[in-house]
């Protein structure tokens, strides 16, 4: 099944500059919530190191992402504009829900902290007319996140949708893609994880549960908050 690809874009830090490396990392079985959260965080194998840098959107932006379509191909105009564009305030709702010390607001005009682009491009071809450098010239598989990050910084993150996504996964993918933007990029592949909105192998989760959940709380901790057990 496709997959969304994220592309790291990495300013100041000893790792490569762009990498598609580690999209996923396979277990066996059921990990603990800091395997799972640091496999997801920065590809680090149970037990073993992180394979991606730890990055986070900064404390004075993290209460106030600002969220909305940029800009919207013609080939969305129909049912699957309104689909995704329901989608987009569904994911928002979960992430807000989850417990961390973030907080994602819709928004419809304006600068955006994390636009997504509806393009008029099929799974498979190569972006163009966006204006977007970390977009255009790339390729697109069902959608691509590119962040850039400065040390632990994210200081940009984009998200592009391909106009042929499937009516059933595109709630599962804004969601995806939305959590991934915040800095968790790693998918795990595995049957005991195949309700997990990392699941390398479907597309089919639309809530933040158990360690799902628990991994984005762990990444933006409350003040003062003990972490939560996984339901």
């Amino acid at each position: 099944m496709w997959r969304v690809v994220v592309v790291l874009l990495l300013v100041g830090l000893p790792f490569p500059r762009a990498s598609h490396a580690q999209e996923f990392i396979a277990v066996p079985d059921i990990i603990s919530d800091e395997a799972f959260y640091r496999l997801v965080a920065c590809a680090a194998r149970p037990g073993g190191e992180c394979a991606k840098p730890l990055i986070y959107w900064p404390e004075d932006r993290r209460l106030a992402l600002r969220v909305g379509i940029a800009s919207t191909a013609d080939s969305f105009r129909d049912y699957r504009f309104d689909i995704v564009d329901a989608a987009i305030d569904a994911a928002i709702a979960e992430i807000n829900g989850a417990g961390a010390h973030l907080f994602l607001e819709r928004v419809y005009e304006g600068e955006m902290d994390i636009p997504f682009y509806l393009v008029d491009t099929p799974q498979g071809g190569t972006i163009i007319g966006t204006g977007v450098e970390e977009l255009d010239g790339s390729s697109i598989a069902i959608g691509r996140v590119a962040i850039r990050s400065r040390g632990q910084d994210i200081v940009a993150a984009t998200i592009a949708i391909s106009q042929d996504i499937r009516r059933r996964e595109i709630a599962s993918v804004i969601l995806e893609e939305l959590v991934q933007s915040l800095g968790l990029v790693t998918d795990i592949a595995s049957p005991a994880y195949e309700l997990s909105i990392f699941a390398e192998n479907g597309n089919s989760m639309t809530r933040l549960r158990g360690q799902d959940a628990s991994a984005l709380r762990r990444h933006y901790p409350r003040p003062g908050v003990p972490e939560r057990e996984t339901n």
